[in-house]
């Protein structure tokens, strides 16, 4: 097992060898049981780790599903591709599993994305774009030494990217030059790589994690509000460092994906919970989270090489929070 899926799985990271100037016993907790370092007593009251509702229906049942050539380090959907990061490579599928095309890379890719026909490849202290023949078209550094980035969202106003060394999000221009650092008002906590960003209807969002909260930025970089309180029950976020994956829906909600006990839930954008859509039992289980994204009316989930892709069950979502929601959803057309 390498570093990064170690840190994903237990919640750790030490950068410098301190962190949050935690030293001694507490180095010790954190890897042992960093949910008690980071959440422990009369701070962390309700907030024990998450427990599966073993009665828990989900709304949405697996049709079908591939497996990648190799254990799968990030994914994104666009223009009905999906594009897959493994080691030493991108692979390109159509939603069916077809292979359309794929490229070498270097091996420690941490996070892609797909913007105006270009892939973007996120390495702990560099950015590489590509096209779609994977021919490198823009490249630049991080912006310090010690960056250690995780994940990243683009939009025309720029290239966001989330930075676990010195804890903030790094804006960039679309040409590569560093527009600003942004920080959060009330402290980046990072105790893992779980550090995740994503773009919506003209805002960013970034998750806050050993807060247990969602923040939200204009693409200035001016902070806007909130969002997460720490607990077990559904609409809350457990452990030592959730969310650890956020995206956008089709309908403007967002989507958040969880490690510890994997689960997958819907929030709207200003924080309101929606409800549970995929739990563990769903998703197979393990701890580590599971990445998804939103294609028309199906949820793609990745989890080490495998591929599921889940569609609405109507019938199964009589049962459901989610099958009583209003909200007219094109995910629901399944």
């Amino acid at each position: 097992m390498d570093r990064r899926k170690f840190l994903k799985i237990s919640g750790s990271l030490v950068v410098g060898g301190v962190i949050l100037s935690v030293v001694g016993r507490d180095m010790w907790k954190m890897f042992k049981r960093p949910d008690k370092l980071f959440y422990d007593s009369k701070r962390a009251k309700g907030s024990a780790l998450l427990k599966e509702d073993e009665n828990f229906v989900s709304p949405y049942r697996r049709v079908y599903g591939f497996v990648a050539p190799d254990e799968i380090s990030a994914m994104e959907v666009e223009g009905g591709s999906l594009y897959l990061a493994t080691p030493n490579n991108i692979y390109v599928y159509g939603l069916s599993g077809e292979l359309q095309t794929n490229f070498p890379t270097p091996s420690d890719i941490r996070d892609i994305t797909v913007y105006d026909g270009h892939i973007y490849a996120l390495f702990p202290n560099r950015i590489e774009v590509y096209d779609r023949q994977g021919d490198i078209t823009q490249e630049w550094d991080a912006c310090s030494d010690n960056s250690d980035y995780c994940s990243l969202a683009v939009c025309e106003e720029g290239v966001f990217v989330t930075d676990a060394a010195n804890k903030n999000i790094c804006k960039y221009h679309l040409d590569g030059t560093l527009a600003r650092f942004i920080e959060s008002p009330k402290g980046f906590i990072v105790p893992s790589y779980c550090f995740a960003i994503t773009y919506m209807d003209g805002t960013i969002y970034c998750s806050n994690p050993g807060h247990h909260l969602v923040e939200s930025y204009t693409t200035a970089g001016d902070f806007i509000a909130a969002f997460g309180k720490s607990g077990a029950e559904a609409g809350a976020f457990s452990g030592c460092c959730n969310p650890a994956i956020l995206t956008p829906s089709n309908h403007g909600e967002l989507l958040t994906s969880e490690k510890g006990i994997p689960r997958i839930s819907c929030y709207r954008a200003d924080g309101k919970f929606r409800s549970v859509l995929l739990d563990s039992k769903a998703l197979g289980r393990g701890s580590a989270a599971y990445d998804v994204r939103v294609m028309k009316d199906k949820l793609i989930v990745t989890g080490r090489d495998k591929v599921s892709v889940f569609q609405y069950d109507k019938r199964l979502s009589q049962q459901t929070d989610c099958g009583q929601c209003e909200v007219d959803c094109p995910l629901k057309l399944g």
